[in-house]
């Protein structure tokens, strides 16, 4: 008999659940709105079904940018209620200016009100009850982790550093020698025999293990294990749990064991999308050159009186293959900013002028890099392209740095949407994970994905 275990949802079913119910209530109060009152801008039938779709794939594609789908913020009701706002106004916007694919324009005006406001109230009503009911306690994933005593608490923290409702309740630990408890975590230490009591008393959803085959994990744990199993209760390796949650490869942990995530994604060498990629990569470098030129009188005038001096400068990159080549950027720092050497750029960096921090903030700076792609040195999406002085020496201290030159350096990419700006070798690390992620399921889909938080993070002004 499977042992009994509390209701929780994983971070991809709660993606799901919300932008399933995000489009059910939005189309279920527009229908309601239309039943009850005189609204006949929007309706649902068979007649105008492409109607609906279309409303659809535009709430799905603003509420992404505008991170209605961030399952940290998508807890917070005033995150939320700002997000979900500036997603119904652009969605109403666009679904107004598309009237091919769309209805045509009410001669009623306040059929526009009220289709705003139907959206607003659907979407709220809809992430208050989540907020309430769903992402609580209740229904959280409850853990139990089996590793060595020296690993628990950095395994614990990145874990509900990663996901807030995966809680890790107990651990095990595999080193017999050394006893611990982690009083400052607030768990429970147990013992083999207790193993299988506490996971019914616990509704235990998940075991973890972070310890390898071949340290602490004797056959009496194995069996105890084994049972477990096959009383239901899920089993999986930590390396895994965490590539998950957080959507990066966690190479500081598996070291030798990196291989097993070779080959990495066929889209590598899929000529097909390796062609239609390159095609995309011309296409959007041409447009982007093209904003560039529309906006290079606003961008002359701030340089003149923000940065003073040239207003393009190039240097040394790190690309595909560790081919050197020359990036090309709008400057965004003083002039000799490197008098006193090499060194990496730093959240506030007092060498960035006060121009230089709005075409950051903007990446406007970015801009001059379309080039670089447009010569086949850059992709569109990749990992950034670092300096060879850098490049050299994080590749001696971080395991497998050199496997971010498998593939071309991107303008954007999955660290430059997730990670800090990398300012010293914790956050190299950390853009390391990010990027073999990529480099592991790149595909179109995730290429999609990248572009659009890109666009999240020039629409909220993160740039750095």
């Amino acid at each position: 008999m499977a042992a009994k275990s509390s209701i929780h949802f994983d971070i991809s079913e709660r993606k799901v659940l919300l932008r399933i119910l995000d489009i059910v209530c939005v189309l279920g109060l527009l229908y309601l709105v239309g039943q009850a009152f005189n609204f006949d801008y929007f309706k649902i039938n068979s007649e105008h079904w492409m109607w609906s779709i279309v409303l659809a794939t535009y709430l799905t594609v603003f509420a992404t940018i505008f991170e209605l789908y961030n399952l940290q913020k998508a807890s917070r009701f005033e995150s939320v209620v700002k997000n979900v706002i500036l997603t119904s106004s652009l969605t109403v916007l666009i679904y107004l200016l598309t009237p091919f694919y769309t209805p045509t324009l009410p001669t009623n005006r306040l059929q526009i009100v009220y289709f705003f406001i139907s959206m607003n109230v659907a979407l709220l009503a809809w992430r208050y009850a989540y907020i309430t009911l769903i992402s609580t306690p209740r229904f959280f994933k409850r853990v139990l982790l089996v590793a060595d005593s020296a690993d628990i608490e950095s395994i614990i923290a990145s874990l509900q550093k990663s996901d807030p409702n995966y809680r890790v309740v107990g651990y095990f630990n595999t080193n017999i020698s050394e006893e611990i408890t982690i009083n400052s975590l607030e768990i429970d230490a147990y013992s083999i025999k207790d193993i299988g009591l506490i996971t019914e008393e616990l509704s235990i959803s998940e075991i973890v293990v972070g310890t390898p085959l071949s340290e602490g994990m004797t056959v009496e744990l194995n069996n105890q294990l084994i049972y477990l199993l096959e009383k239901g209760i899920p089993i999986r390796e930590y390396t895994q749990v965490y590539e998950e949650l957080t959507y990066r490869i966690p190479v500081q942990h598996v070291e030798k064991d990196f291989y097993k995530y070779f080959p990495f994604s066929r889209s590598n060498q899929n000529k097909l999308y390796l062609f239609f990629n390159r095609i995309f990569d011309v296409l959007i470098s041409l447009f982007g050159l093209s904003i560039g030129i529309i906006l290079s009188p606003l961008i002359l005038i701030g340089n003149l009186y923000g940065n003073r001096g040239p207003i393009f400068y190039s240097q040394k990159r790190v690309g595909k293959n560790g081919h050197i080549f020359n990036i090309y950027k709008l400057r965004s720092m003083i002039r000799n900013a490197e008098a006193d050497g090499a060194r990496f750029a730093e959240v506030h960096d007092v060498r960035v002028t006060k121009f230089g921090k709005f075409l950051r903030k903007s990446r406007l700076d970015e801009i001059p890099q379309f080039v670089n792609v447009i010569k086949g040195e850059m992709s569109l999406i990749g990992p950034r392209p670092e300096r060879p002085i850098f490049v050299e020496s994080l590749s001696k201290e971080i395991p497998f740095y050199e496997v971010r030159h498998l593939v071309k350096p991107g303008v954007t990419g999955w660290a430059q949407v997730n990670a800090r700006y990398g300012s010293s070798q914790e956050d190299s690390l950390e853009k390391l994970q990010y990027d073999l992620y990529y480099i592991k399921h790149r595909s179109l889909f995730l290429d999609i994905t990248i572009i659009i938080k890109t666009l999240s993070t020039i629409v909220f002004y993160r740039g750095q």
